[in-house]
């Protein structure tokens, strides 16, 4: 090799004879170790080793060289002139001369790659421990799904369970109240005080309002746990039904002032007994909640393809962030009126009403024109609508 590119090679360059003896040297060489040329020359290279390398060189890097003729990247650590390690990659080739053998050794830095090989030891133990983070959040969000799961399964028959019960008790109670009323209207009948009757006439009012709350009991559970509301569409006249309906909601709400308007004309195929059971829902939370001394008007309309009962009164305004949940069961506009109110479900089986006949419910509510809730029924659900004008 050319003197000059030995000496200035980019790496540390040795020869040594068989015994370990060094003969030359490079630039490179003598930087790494803090020797010079001269000091080094004559120098045995397992002897600019650490303890464990003169060891390893002993047992298994000389016998190699002998054996194989070449050994590769095989690291070591070397002893500076200052005492402190320096770590290298050695590969080494054996060359046969005439007067015996010579080791070429090559030497490199390894700074650079520890630092790599400790970068990427690091990630990898990020990388494992990422993946058993994810593994225990993996198992954590499973049994906490199935822990969930396991609650929503057990709220649900309670839930189903506390329905059943409420239907009993609704059903059970139907025929106490029955008793109550007929014995009440009985009494009525004869000669009584005015004291009497007043009370008389109160037990009639709550047994009303008691078989309201009933019957909007057992609507509930029917929709909620049974097969939905059933309903029994014949052809009948909406105005008539109406009128009827209206009629006996004055009796039952005396202070309320009813008016009935009639649109158009023509049958329609509806369940009588469900359309007055949505008039007498929808009159009741106007009774609730709306101005008595100003009338409720109860508006029945026929038209084409379709037929409405429209119920408006002159309350205040229904706020605009309790309309999207107005309907659902056990829900309240306002405390007011909770004296007539039922138990919050009137509305809701309105809305099932509605839907069973075809139809649906709407509401609209503004600052000084009241409340107007529109059940429209069309032909699905309910049969066919004959409508004859508007």
């Amino acid at each position: 090799m050319p003197t000059k590119l030995f000496d200035n090679a980019a790496c540390a360059l040795a020869a040594t004879a068989e015994d370990g003896t060094l003969l030359h040297t490079n630039a490179r060489f003598s930087e790494w170790l803090g020797f010079s040329a001269v000091e080094l020359c004559g120098r045995r290279f397992q002897d600019l080793l650490t303890m464990g390398g003169r060891i390893f060189h002993q047992t298994h890097l000389a016998p190699m060289l002998r054996l194989r003729g070449s050994v590769t990247e095989v690291k070591l650590d070397m002893l500076h002139r200052d005492g402190h390690k320096v770590t290298v990659l050695l590969n080494g080739t054996r060359r046969e001369q005439a007067d015996g053998a010579v080791y070429d050794l090559a030497l490199f830095g390894t700074t650079d790659r520890d630092k790599y090989e400790r970068e990427l030891l690091n990630a990898r133990k990020l990388a494992e421990a990422l993946l058993q983070e994810k593994t225990t959040t993996e198992l954590a969000l499973k049994q906490a799904q199935a822990e969930l799961g396991e609650a929503y399964a057990i709220a649900q028959r309670r839930a189903l369970f506390a329905e059943q019960m409420v239907a009993i008790v609704s059903h059970d109670l139907k025929n106490p109240l029955t008793a109550i009323r007929m014995a009440s209207d009985f009494l009525s009948r004869g000669e009584r005080s005015a004291k009497e009757r007043q009370l008389l006439g109160h037990i009639s009012q709550s047994s009303e309002r008691a078989q309201r709350m009933i019957a909007d009991l057992l609507d509930f559970t029917q929709a909620r746990v049974g097969h939905g509301i059933s309903i029994k569409a014949a052809p009948l006249d909406l105005h008539a039904v109406t009128r009827q309906a209206v009629d006996e909601l004055r009796v039952a709400f005396p202070k309320a002032i009813l008016a009935h308007h009639t649109i158009g004309s023509g049958d329609a195929s509806l369940d009588a007994d469900r359309v007055q059971q949505i008039i007498g829902n929808l009159v009741a939370n106007s009774v609730a909640y709306g101005d008595l001394q100003q009338p409720i008007s109860i508006t029945s309309r026929l038209g084409a393809g379709h037929c409405e009962v429209a119920v408006h009164n002159h309350g205040g305004v229904i706020p605009a962030t309790l309309l999207a949940g107005l309907f659902e069961p056990m829900t309240r506009g306002t405390d007011q009126g909770s004296d007539v109110r039922s138990v919050g479900l009137g509305l809701y089986i309105v809305r099932e009403l509605a839907r069973v006949h075809g139809g649906d419910v709407a509401v609209s509510s503004t600052e000084g024109g009241g409340t107007t809730f529109s059940v429209r029924f069309v032909g699905d659900g309910g049969g066919p609508v004959n409508v004859a004008g508007d």
